[in-house]
């Protein structure tokens, strides 16, 4: 049986990582069928032929759990890649708490921005319907004052 699996590199607390695929009687360190790339754990490298790797798989290698979650994040063209690292919440209480009163304050802070705008839009819109209806009278109003002086000329006429 063959699997994907990687070979530990480098020395006392400073791993490297080899992707390779070997026969699974043979040792960690043992010769590999073939390499794959490599993996940096400290500094969140990554650089994986994902085509070879997925051309092993397709012939019945079994990559390992850790090389498999690899392969998904490896890009198509096997280029190196940087790792984005977890960030890992190392706060105190009191400061959990700070960030947590914070947070709530600019939601609360953000809602009443939206209520006072809703409320803006609300009163121009008023203010647009109290013009539109002042601005029917005036414009009807010259209308009729337009017609009355043709008619005092068609009664002067005559």
């Amino acid at each position: 049986m063959v699997k994907i699996r990687l070979k530990r590199l480098g020395r006392k607390k400073r791993p490297f990582y080899r992707i390779v695929v070997m026969d699974i009687r043979e040792r960690r360190q043992g010769a590999p069928l073939a390499e794959l790339g490599y993996f940096n754990p400290l500094s969140r490298e990554l650089k994986l032929d994902k085509t070879a790797a997925q051309s092993w798989i397709s012939k019945g290698a079994i990559p390992s759990e850790t090389v498999g979650k690899l392969i998904e994040k490896a890009p198509e063209s096997g280029e190196l890649i940087v790792l984005e690292r977890a960030q890992k919440e190392r706060l105190s209480k009191k400061a959990q708490a700070r960030l947590n009163k914070e947070a709530e304050a600019k939601a609360a802070a953000a809602e009443q921005a939206q209520v006072s705008a809703a409320q803006a839009e609300l009163e121009a819109s008023q203010q647009a319907q109290v013009s539109a209806a002042q601005a029917e009278p005036e414009a009807s109003q010259p209308a009729e004052e337009a017609t009355a002086p043709d008619e005092s000329e068609a009664v002067a006429e005559a």
